[in-house]
Parts: C-alpha cells; sequence; structure tokens
C-alpha cells in the first residue's frame, strides 16, 4: 500500500500547485468543501498554491440544474481565509453536458492556469475537475496529481463512469481519503495499485476537542436534561435523512426529553421544514442552519451523539470531528467510516435502513461512553495531510524528472 511520506523526497523549492476543486464552503452552503479548504489552507504553508473554483453555470430555465448543491455561483470577488483563490464559470446542462464538461472546464481553466506557470495541477473531484485538470496540465507539459473523495467514483455509472476510468488511468497519481476508496480505485476503475495513495482527511485541532457539555448546552439555549442527537452535513437525500427523521419520529414519540439537531443546508431544507411542521417533530428538531466550524464544534460538544446515516461516503469528516470532541457515533457502514469508527467510540449500521438507524441509536444513547479515550484517538492535523500530499506531488515530479533524463540520455548519438 503506497504511503505518501514513505518515499518523500525534501523540496528543494517552494513547488508551484495549481489546484482545481468545484466545493469549497460558500456563504450560501457553508458546509461545502470544508476539508478541502482546510488542505489547501495547509498546502498554501508549504508551497505556493493558487486555487481554482470552477463552477458550472446551469441555464436559468428551470429544472435544467442538478438538485444535489443549493443554487448560486460566487464571483471574482470571492475570498476565503489563507487561500490565494480564483474563481471562474464554464456553460452546463444537467444530463445533456456531462460527456464534455470536462473539456468545456479545461478550455477555462487552460489559460488561466498558463498565467500561474505551476509545477503541477492538483484536483480534487474526478469528473469533470481532475479530467479538466488533467488535459490542462498536458498542455503545459506538467504532471497531474487527481484527488477522489467520496461520491466521485462510489456513485458513478454510464459515461461519468467511463471518464472517471480515463482520468484515472490519465493522472500520474491517485488520493484517496480511505483505504475502502483505494480498494474501490483499483477493483473497480482498473488503477494501477502503485500510483494510488490513501491521504485520510484530519481535522482542526484547535476547533474541534472535548468541551463541558452543560456550558455548551447553555451557549447554545439547550436544556439540560434534553437527550440531544445531531446530524451535520448537506441537507440531501443520499445522507439519509429520510431514514433519520423516520426512525427519530419513532424514538420521540415514546421518549419526550429527545431533541435532533438537522446542522446545515442544502435542497431539502424546505422539504424537512414542511415535514417538521406537519407531523409531530415540531419543537423537536432543531435546525440552526449551516454553520462556521466553531459553531459546529459547539453543538457537537452539546450533543451526546452524532449520527450519519448516509447512503455513500469517502472519508467523512464530521465523523472525525466528533470523536475528537469525545462524541460518539452512530453512522452507515459505507466507504471509509469503518476505518474511523469501532465498538469503542460508536455503531455501524447497514445504509437505508430506518430500523436499524433507531434500534443503534436507542442502543447508543443507553450506553456510557468513554468521552476521554474517544477523543484520546484522534489526533491528526491538517498539516500532516498537507505534507503528505505534497510528498505525493515531489515524488511525481521526480519520476517525472528522471523519465525526461532517460529519454535525453536514450537520444543522445
Amino acid at each position: 500500500m503506497p504511503r505518501a511520506r514513505s518515499r518523500a523526497r525534501q523540496p528543494i523549492l517552494m513547488r508551484r500547485i495549481a489546484l482545481v476543486t468545484p466545493m469549497l464552503p460558500v456563504p450560501h452552503d457553508q458546509t461545502r468543501g470544508r476539508y478541502i479548504h482546510e488542505t489547501a489552507r495547509a498546502l498554501s504553508r508549504i508551497a505556493e498554491v493558487r486555487v481554482y473554483f470552477m463552477q458550472l453555470r446551469y441555464p436559468s430555465l428551470g429544472g435544467l440544474a442538478p438538485r444535489s448543491f443549493l443554487g448560486g455561483i460566487v464571483g471574482p470577488d470571492y475570498t476565503l481565509a489563507g487561500l490565494d483563490v480564483e474563481t471562474f464559470t464554464y456553460p452546463a446542462v444537467t444530463g445533456i453536458s456531462r460527456a464534455v464538461n470536462g473539456l468545456v472546464a479545461s478550455r477555462a481553466l487552460t489559460p488561466r492556469a498558463c498565467r500561474f506557470r505551476p509545477d503541477l495541477m492538483l484536483a480534487y473531484w474526478v469528473y469533470p475537475d481532475g479530467f479538466a485538470a488533467m488535459r490542462t496540465a498536458r498542455r503545459l507539459g506538467i504532471p497531474c496529481v487527481v484527488g477522489a473523495l467520496g461520491s466521485d467514483i462510489h456513485v458513478r455509472s454510464g459515461i461519468s463512469q467511463w471518464l472517471t476510468r480515463r482520468t484515472i488511468a490519465g493522472a500520474d497519481a491517485l488520493l484517496t481519503v480511505s483505504e475502502a476508496m483505494r480498494k474501490t480505485a483499483i477493483d473497480t476503475f482498473s488503477a494501477s495499485p502503485a500510483k494510488v495513495h490513501t491521504i485520510v482527511n484530519g481535522f482542526n485541532t484547535e476547533v474541534f476537542h472535548p468541551r463541558d457539555r452543560v456550558a455548551m448546552r447553555a451557549r447554545l439555549g439547550i436544556a439540560g436534561d434534553v437527550r440531544l442527537i445531531a446530524y451535520v452535513g448537506r441537507f440531501v437525500e443520499a445522507k439519509g435523512l429520510h431514514e433519520l427523521l423516520q426512525a427519530f419520529e419513532a424514538m420521540s414519540n415514546a421518549q419526550p426529553d429527545l431533541r435532533l439537531a438537522l446542522i446545515g443546508d442544502g435542497v431539502m431544507r424546505a422539504e424537512l421544514v414542511e415535514r417538521v411542521r406537519a407531523g409531530s417533530l415540531a419543537g423537536r428538531v432543531l435546525m440552526p442552519g449551516g454553520l462556521e466550524p466553531s459553531d459546529v464544534a459547539a453543538w457537537l460538544c452539546a450533543a451526546d451523539l452524532l449520527t450519519l446515516p448516509s447512503w455513500s461516503e469517502g472519508y467523512p469528516n464530521v465523523v472525525v470531528e466528533a470523536l475528537a470532541c469525545g462524541i460518539p457515533v452512530v453512522a452507515t457502514d459505507v466507504g471509509g467510516t469503518r476505518e474511523i469508527i469501532d465498538a469503542q467510540s460508536g455503531l455501524l449500521i447497514p445504509a437505508r435502513d430506518a430500523r436499524a438507524l433507531q434500534a443503534a441509536l436507542e442502543r447508543a444513547l443507553a450506553t456510557s461512553w468513554d468521552a476521554v479515550a474517544i477523543a484520546s484517538r484522534m489526533r491528526r492535523s491538517w498539516d500532516e495531510v498537507a505534507a503528505e500530499t505534497l510528498a505525493v506531488c515531489e515524488n511525481v515530479l521526480a519520476s517525472r524528472a528522471d523519465t525526461a533524463r532517460i529519454m535525453r540520455t536514450d537520444a543522445s548519438p
């Protein structure tokens, strides 16, 4: 299993890295791409990084935009702490343009990257963004490293699956955030094992750590005698929110002291609000919105447990953050979640099973967890993630230089 730090060469100079991504925190969705922001910010401390925030621009006609993210495009005045960011858009039509999105994105990206003159392209999200970065890298004569995050290899079919396979085959290295994803890349997409590197996410150690629950509840206006379940993430169907509300409603009917905090935002927000109002959950489900990391940490430390009933995941960072706060987790056994949770820190259940979720939540609330032991095992920082990422980039650059040197030698008379 390749590890970035095992073959790392010390950089001789400050590398110029063009980082391409479609996901960063935005004013209308603070939870989006937080892990990419943290990785890029840490990487910017050890390399010269320019982030290219690529955004799909859909027609304004209703029904022609996908319902996976909240709408809204940030403009050239967009800024993000600790990053040199350049934003731009490229046109797309849901479904229809999928096969050419990577090509169109590359045309928009290439002149911008040319002006920066990077040593290497680093893209997070395999297709279309990784594909676009790979084509741009070829135009510039530099290598390209692609990072897979979860759904970009777990939820692929048809032309998207073919283009994902093509991107993985063409990248100089592939980063995955879990061993489960590494296995998928190799087994499903025929990636060369030697070029797939697992670099698991870190967390902000200054923000996510145990805090006094009574104090956090007082800060948030949560009564001390309630039992609080927290969910943190996007409001989309694939996060298992229907199953969560079904399980919670069954539990709360018999347990009036139970509360559920849905922390985040997304396209399902209006639907969730209506379901809470129309059913028996009014006053029992709290929806504080998409929050900054420090506020997320406060809610986690105020909660009795976190739940993440997703249908698919890469390496869910909110699970790491909850455990770092000493909070047990009930989550679905998907992606790399099993690599984070064990019997001492939480419970794993099958996806799309509201009854199993209800049983696990009830069991977790009845269990006496060792918060200190849970938190003590989570120590990985974003600086470690950045160092391992740069090590992969350095190895790719060194390999490219070695190949060029051999070709020059072979061509010599």
